[in-house]
């Protein structure tokens, strides 16, 4: 009896080996996929300009008339475009004050093997993302570097695509959530689209119990596929193997004394606490006169979060050396936005937005299209690697189509929010902050992240159809 169990165990852990040995060549052939054919994101927003303009073209618009179609409409989205750098800088000022950084150190402490430790930043980084996605990344680079230094036997790879997983997943579908809060923002709104859909509150998308079902889903899937597919640690490839020294990068800089008289409030915390008391005045009033949920608009958020970062920094110095550390991470967002809103300039001056509704239309009923509209806007992401750009473009055709078939316009936002996130999982656009804290290259968190996308996906589509059932129509609010 003993001998059969032992043989069994024995089965067992061939099996095991072998399965490991799947998702291991699995994740080598997926990264050097992407390494090799996947360019800059800027490329991709560059090449969807060139091919709206050439089928607006065909479509019988001169070049004179789509070049002021661009031109005309190209800063529609400066205010947007700020919004969203905003959320970068607020969630890395947040993530890298001290406070913040002391709880990763005791949070760090707690995983003890390589494999739970892939499935805790798996965790700590998609429920961070529904705070801040900005937050998220910059937090989980802290986690994964505190971690390296104490779990022996973790593969950096593993652990850099866990610590992404918000990106991929549901970062969208939590408070920073770029479809969801513009849509709640009338200022943030284009003309255009603000006629088709009017304002659409956050009671109707992310606070809704269908949104935390879809969130309960992913996180626990998530979870499961990070700790089983991180190799043992016999076959972990480590950062010291690749030559990754985590302790000098990135590191927090130490509070400095004020070294003459001019430089005394630099390291005060008066200055601070006197912003964030003014600050908090106008945010009880804002609360008071619209309700908690009311209020969570872009501006309203970033500003809580530019709030809470000075205060967690105490002194101006603090808080300005790390605002510094994040700007290189917002020149993606600075650059490519303007070009999104010039895609929606061509696009709704051209007719090919009315086109578009029309072609949804014919290939989806009330029961088909958040199917349809998901895997669209999946499809799309890989070309247009940007959440609330990218929304700009899709939003006036796929919420006049919902309009048509009486499908709910909040749904359709929250149907893009849980798709577009998919292809973030093999798009090295999202990546840049997390990659900047850790010191390593997108091939690295490639392979495993694709893993995810694999599983990701169909998940993904079955709840934003199943769930659209329960969702009625609304008609739209005009403010």
């Amino acid at each position: 009896m003993e001998v059969k169990k032992v043989h069994e165990e024995q089965k067992r852990l061939s099996v095991n080996e072998k399965q490991e040995g799947l998702l291991a060549r699995m994740g080598f052939s997926l990264a050097n996929w992407s390494e090799k054919w996947f360019p800059d994101a800027y490329i991709f927003a560059a090449v969807a300009v060139v091919l709206i303009a050439i089928i607006a073209l065909l479509m019988g618009r001169t070049p004179v008339e789509i070049g002021v179609d661009f031109g005309t409409h190209y800063w529609d989205l400066i205010p947007f475009t700020m919004q969203m750098a905003f959320i970068i800088i607020t969630g890395y000022v947040v993530a890298s004050s001290k406070p913040v950084h002391k709880l990763i150190i005791k949070l760090a402490e707690i995983p003890k093997t390589g494999k739970s430790a892939v499935a805790f930043v798996a965790f700590f980084s998609m429920f961070t993302s529904l705070l801040s996605w900005g937050f998220s990344l910059v937090f989980s680079g802290i986690l994964i570097k505190e971690i390296s230094s104490r779990v022996k036997g973790v593969d950096y790879r593993a652990l850099g695509a866990a610590g992404f997983l918000g990106l991929g997943s549901v970062w969208a579908l939590g408070l920073s959530s770029s479809a969801a809060l513009l849509m709640a923002t009338k200022a943030s709104i284009p003309a255009e689209l603000y006629e088709i859909s009017g304002t659409i509150s956050m009671s109707q998308t992310i606070f809704t119990w269908q949104n935390l079902v879809m969130i309960v889903v992913l996180i626990a899937l998530s979870v499961w596929i990070a700790y089983v597919s991180a190799p043992n640690k016999d076959k972990a490839k480590t950062a010291e193997m690749a030559g990754i020294d985590y302790g000098r990068i990135g590191s927090l800089e130490e509070r400095k004394k004020a070294q003459r008289p001019g430089e005394w409030l630099e390291y005060s915390p008066i200055l601070n606490l006197l912003l964030v008391a003014i600050g908090l005045i106008y945010i009880i009033n804002v609360i008071s006169k619209t309700g908690a949920i009311a209020a969570l608009n872009l501006n309203n958020y970033n500003f809580m979060l530019l709030m809470i970062g000075l205060l967690l920094h105490w002194t101006p110095r603090n808080f300005l050396n790390s605002v510094s550390n994040s700007v290189p991470a917002i020149g993606g967002v600075l650059i490519q936005f303007p070009l999104y809103a010039g895609i929606f300039g061509i696009l709704m001056n051209s007719g090919l937005n009315d086109i578009l509704v029309k072609f949804f239309l014919s290939i989806s009923t009330e029961n088909t299209f958040p199917l349809v509209s998901g895997v669209y806007s999946a499809i799309l992401g890989l070309f247009l690697p940007s959440g609330g750009g990218k929304w700009i473009v899709e939003a006036p055709y796929l919420l006049e189509a919902a309009k048509e078939l009486n499908v709910s316009m909040a749904w359709i936002v929250q149907v893009y929010n849980a798709s577009e996130a998919l292809p973030n999982m093999v798009n090295p656009f999202f990546m840049l902050p997390l990659l900047g804290v850790l010191g390593v290259k997108a091939k690295d968190l490639a392979g495993y992240s694709m893993l995810q996308l694999i599983f990701h996906a169909p998940v993904v589509l079955f709840l934003v159809w199943i769930l659209a059932k329960t969702m009625p129509y609304v008609a739209p609010i005009f403010q």
